[in-house]
């Protein structure tokens, strides 16, 4: 992917910018030209104003397709992202059989009210405000545990799951430190030593460790702005993006990842790349002998108490999508995110070991992180899939393109998470409004308990 943070739109920009190819007729050595029209704002693209898929069967206007591309252009992204699970192969992540774990209402009007300064803005802005004009599809604040603030807009509500995007790679790399836990993983081995498979790629030699952190060198890109691009391949092979017509390339995540050759050394520098998460699920995969997804339901989502099954796009194979396929509620995502704010501890029971999460919050190489060059997030690193802020209030943060957060403020004991469907994949687009927003809500929280 690119280095600066202001350049790194994630896998749907690569997707839009494919299907344009794929469905217009463009020489295939030209990059697709921008549109120069702005898109639609957030109240006029309301999917449930615009009627996408109503009817039976709906109009022809009104239908989206993933064959065609169309579930992945905007304005249909605002209903898309709410029913992946209807336009791709996506595996059931059981919710278990007990009883739901309460997330209890103590809703406070108040901080509707909060404002915030927009980094490098001089105007306090409404922060509930700024959530709608950037395309929010629903938020929910918890403090102490206790439901105090939630919003849902469009085709969105507490039952409906929205596909989570890079959140999920939180997921994963929270199960992964489970495992170095338990000692059945061991992040000091090669990748090799667990894969044979991928012996004579790029990733034989990295650690799993380096894979964890992503700290591999890989000759990988994320350039989401051309069509022939690593992530581009990588999209078709697991079968998030549609093949274009005559693809012999590879079928699934286990044809296309022994294809990616080594780029300089492992454990230089910090280097955003998707692909380390499948190595690390196909790992643990390959340890537990049963899917990754399946070791997410049986040690984690099946003990939060979630009120949903969740689900995860599946390859041809049947592998999850780890680097991004996870589709569930907003409460449910909320039980996790809870979860970790209490040190791995939920519904009466110690799900995550405290452990994991104390190293998690620990981080990694400020350094290696800085090597990047993220604008919007300076002291940062990167640790097992989390983001890691290193700020007073040990602030931990997982991430999905088009605006997917998780944001667990330890001190205000405070989680918000959020679902999203801006046109812009980038989520450093809206760190600027998203980072003192949160934020200030969490001071707000704090100068009133």
């Amino acid at each position: 992917m690119s280095n600066h943070a202001t350049r790194r739109p994630r896998l749907a920009a690569a997707i839009a910018a494919a299907m344009l190819v794929m469905t217009t007729a463009v020489p295939a050595d030209a990059e697709p030209a921008p549109s120069a029209a702005p898109p639609l704002s957030a109240a006029d693209s309301d999917p449930a104003r615009l009627g996408w898929m109503q009817g039976s069967p709906p109009p022809a206007d009104k239908q989206i397709r993933f064959a065609d591309g169309s579930y992945f252009t905007f304005p249909k992204t605002r209903w898309s992202f709410a029913h992946f699970r209807e336009l791709v192969p996506t595996a059931r992540i059981s919710r278990g059989t007990g009883p739901i774990a309460p997330l209890p209402e103590a809703l406070r009007p108040d901080i509707a009210g909060v404002t915030f300064v927009p980094t490098g803005g001089h105007q306090p802005v409404n922060w509930v405000t700024a959530f709608d004009g950037i395309y929010g599809d629903a938020v929910l604040v918890l403090h102490k545990g206790r439901i105090v603030y939630e919003r849902y807009n469009g085709v969105m509500n507490r039952d409906q799951p929205h596909i989570a995007f890079s959140l999920t790679k939180s997921f994963f790399g929270t199960l992964g430190e489970m495992m170095i836990e338990s000692g059945e993983l061991d992040d000091r081995q090669t990748v090799a030593h667990y894969l044979p498979e991928l012996a004579h790629s790029g990733f034989a030699n990295a650690t799993v460790r380096q894979v964890m952190d992503m700290t591999t060198g890989l000759d990988y890109d994320e350039d989401y702005a051309s069509p022939r691009s690593a992530i581009v391949k990588f999209g078709t092979a697991v079968g998030i993006m549609p093949a274009p017509p005559g693809y012999s390339g590879p079928q699934s995540s286990a044809e296309y990842l022994p294809t990616i050759a080594a780029q300089g050394r492992h454990g230089d520098r910090f280097d955003y790349q998707s692909v380390d998460t499948e190595v690390l699920a196909w790992i643990m995969a390959r340890i537990a002998g049963k899917p990754a997804h399946q070791l997410l339901e049986e040690r984690i989502f099946s003990k939060l108490g979630a009120e949903h099954d969740a689900a995860i796009v599946i390859d041809r194979n049947g592998m999850g999508f780890a680097a991004g396929g996870l589709n569930l509620t907003l409460r449910d995502l909320a039980r996790f995110a809870e979860m970790i704010r209490n040190q791995g501890r939920f519904n009466g029971q110690q799900i995550v070991p405290a452990k994991v999460v104390e190293r998690l919050h620990q981080g990694a190489s400020r350094a290696d992180f800085a090597k990047a060059g993220y604008d919007t997030m300076p002291g940062w690193s990167y640790r097992s899939q989390w983001w890691v802020t290193h700020d007073a209030h040990g602030v931990l943060i997982g991430r999905g393109i088009h605006g997917q957060m998780i944001y667990i403020d330890p001190v205000a004991e405070m989680v918000a998470v959020r679902f999203m469907s801006n046109p812009v994949a980038s989520t450093a687009t809206f760190d600027a409004q998203t980072l003192p927003a949160f934020a200030a809500v969490a001071d707000h929280l704090m100068a009133s308990r």
